[in-house]
């Protein structure tokens, strides 16, 4: 019984932090060059961009760096396996949770092979050690995001955040 309730309460505790959709807020595109994004193009790169966040999420609280395969690629991939690999070696985990995303593609490539996300993002993050929680931070960071087409999605090749 008494480990039933500790399964409860770690259940409750942690439902709050879990995976509510974040509120998303696009700006309109103001692009200067030559290609015309059209409407389709930029949804594909925004949906596949929330998704990253999704799998970036995954990622990080699992400690699973192959997670990052369907939607990183590059620097950016590299960069978050190494991260996993060092929070592995420290014994930690990180959940993220974004809560609010107010996004504006700012460039698209003349030849359509990259596009640039600036992100204001909204996000909680909590650092675990052995499923104790040792902090939770509440973060507003800009993020710039350059998206590489691949055979089915667009992928985040560039991830850099900025705090505000």
């Amino acid at each position: 019984m008494r480990c039933l309730t500790i399964i409860c309460l770690l259940c409750v505790a942690t439902s709050s932090f879990a995976a509510d959709d974040p509120e998303v807020h696009i700006e309109p595109s103001h692009l200067q060059g030559p290609r015309v994004l059209e409407k389709q193009t930029e949804a594909a790169a925004i949906r596949d961009y929330l998704q990253a966040w999704h799998s970036l999420r995954s990622a990080l609280a699992e400690s699973r760096s192959e997670l990052l395969d369907a939607s990183f690629i590059g620097d950016a991939r590299d960069k978050l396996a190494a991260t996993i690999v060092e929070q592995d070696k420290l014994g930690i985990r990180t959940r993220y949770q974004d809560r609010a995303h107010d996004l504006q593609v700012v460039f698209y490539s003349p030849e359509g092979l990259s596009i640039q996300i600036v992100d204001r993002i909204d996000y909680d993050v909590q650092i675990l050690d052995h499923d104790k929680v040792i902090t939770t931070q509440r973060l507003n960071v800009r993020y710039i995001a350059v998206l590489t087409p691949s055979e089915v999605r667009w992928r985040v090749r560039i991830l850099q955040g900025q705090a505000n």
